[in-house]
């Protein structure tokens, strides 16, 4: 499958109530080509109207810990499970999840990143495993594939929760190091 077939499935899906009550379709932005790959959970309001993940004030901070690390935005590939917002921002359902992991699957297949970034417990939960309990195993990483994968703090607990920035920074240049390891 193309990266356009793709995008064009996602669009057209139907497969959950979620698109009847989208704005736009949050497929993914960056490197189509990139060695570190970054997944959150689901669009949030601000990414449902732009169609891009990681623009609210979430994405905000998110963009800042990636410029403190030294990583550029452009050069890594940012995708979410979901590719549709669901209604006030709440969790994933698991049905959503499922109907939309496939999508994620060829966005991963066509990426080809060596590392994978889990924003938040969600993500991680289904990512790395079940019963991931993100406040103690942040920024540890596993071997899954061709592919080592971690989790950290997703953006906005730090809005709501501070106290984590440091933790957050602490596992951004980790995730940095490993990023510049791999060139």
């Amino acid at each position: 499958m193309t990266w356009d077939e793709l995008k064009l499935q996602c669009e057209n899906c139907q497969k959950c109530p979620l698109h009847e009550t989208k704005t736009n379709t949050v497929f993914g932005t960056g490197n189509q080509n990139a060695k570190l790959m970054f997944v959150g959970e689901a669009p949030g309001e601000q990414e449902d109207l732009s169609g891009i993940p990681f623009v609210g004030r979430a994405g905000k901070l998110f963009d800042q810990y990636l410029e403190a690390v030294g990583i550029e935005r452009d050069e890594v590939y940012i995708a979410n499970m979901l590719k549709c917002r669901p209604p006030k921002n709440r969790d994933p359902l698991g049905t959503e999840q499922d109907v939309c992991i496939d999508y994620l699957r060829e966005q991963v297949r066509l990426v080809k990143p060596k590392l994978i970034v889990c924003l938040g417990r969600i993500s991680a939960m289904r990512l790395i495993r079940p019963d991931y309990k993100i406040t103690a195993e942040h920024g540890k990483w596993v071997k899954k594939g061709d592919f080592m994968i971690t989790a950290v703090y997703h953006p906005s607990l730090l809005l709501r929760d501070p106290r984590k920035k440091e933790d957050m920074l602490t596992d951004m240049l980790d995730v940095a190091k490993k990023y510049r390891e791999l060139s």
